[in-house]
């Protein structure tokens, strides 16, 4: 867990936010910010050139989730990794109605911000569900999705035949167990009782978060904000509806840890069913976090998948 924890967090290490490009170790790509509009500025690193490949981390996360990966795609590829509105180290206002939606029309800013045109979004659990709305919201920006495990659980009151009546436990299941009572510990401002409830729910495990070192505690806590907004002004988990899915025409690669969450395992087979081209890939020794846990052979199989895909 801990391991886990320090590359989640390593902006912290790298990331000392000054202006509009931050002071970083000699040979580190320099920390810029993007001004896309509405009040609202985002910050971000790259490396290489060629096909832009934008890397979107998920919850309790900023941009540094990615630092590992930015070096070797920069060998073919443009590699831009940036942390969402409310991650470090952005400091946006806050505002009520904050979503996925919201973050994939940030991301749809920040691609036209710097003019990058079609390009590869490569999302992990929330930024994965962030890459998926701005395909559908956005479809003319996007080349190609690499989604790993997005949490798009309205997906799971559609599941099909026999399945149906588990999608609905399912989704009843995190409604009580993990919704409910982040939400109530949320809205009376206990953040580390929120997480807690998080932790003990995706980790199967009461002790999770007691079982972080005191660094991480902290650094969790840190990038919590975004919670705060979506679960006491906005929504955790926009609808996304079968329909909306199936008009995703760009080729999208499905990661999956076989040793992951149930629910997230039957998005994952939905979605395999409802992408018009799409491929899978499961990673039999990894869980939910495939890329801290499998990264070398993430990078593989999405360097192959744009292979096959003709992206150069």
């Amino acid at each position: 867990m801990a391991r886990v924890a320090a590359v989640l967090f390593s902006f912290v290490l790298a990331l000392i936010p000054k202006g509009s490009v931050a002071n970083v170790q000699p040979g580190s790509p320099a920390i810029k910010t993007a001004d896309i509009g509405n009040g609202i500025t985002l910050h971000y690193v790259e490396q290489g050139k060629g096909t832009p490949a934008v890397f979107v981390h998920g919850s309790l996360s900023d941009g540094g989730y990615w630092a590992d990966q930015l070096e070797p795609f920069s060998e073919r590829y443009r590699a831009i990794a940036y942390s969402r509105r409310y991650d470090f180290p952005n400091t946006n206002p806050t505002r009520a109605g904050y979503s996925a939606i919201v973050d994939a029309d940030d991301l749809a800013g920040l691609i036209n911000t710097l003019r990058l045109g079609q390009v590869v979004v490569i999302g992990h659990s929330y930024g994965a569900l962030t890459a998926l709305f701005l395909a559908h919201r956005h479809p003319k920006l996007v080349r190609a999705l690499v989604l790993a495990e997005p949490p798009a659980v309205s997906l799971l009151s559609d599941l099909p035949g026999r399945q149906h009546a588990m999608g609905l436990a399912m989704l009843a299941d995190i409604r009580r167990r993990m919704v409910l009572p982040m939400r109530a510990d949320f809205h009376k401002g206990d953040r580390e009782a929120g997480i807690r409830a998080f932790m003990a729910y995706v980790f199967n495990d009461p002790h999770a978060w007691d079982n972080m070192s005191l660094a991480a505690r902290r650094e969790t806590l840190r990038d919590a904000h975004e919670w705060d907004v979506m679960l006491t002004t906005g929504t955790l988990f926009p609808d996304l509806r079968p329909a909306t899915v199936k008009r995703i025409t760009a080729p999208v690669l499905l990661m999956s840890g076989r040793k992951s969450y149930p629910f997230l395992r039957a998005i994952d087979q939905e979605l395999a069913l409802l992408l018009p081209h799409n491929q899978n890939v499961v990673f039999a020794e990894a869980g939910h976090q495939m890329w801290v846990q499998e990264p070398d052979e993430c990078r593989r199989d999405v360097e192959a998948f744009l292979r096959r895909n003709n992206v150069p």
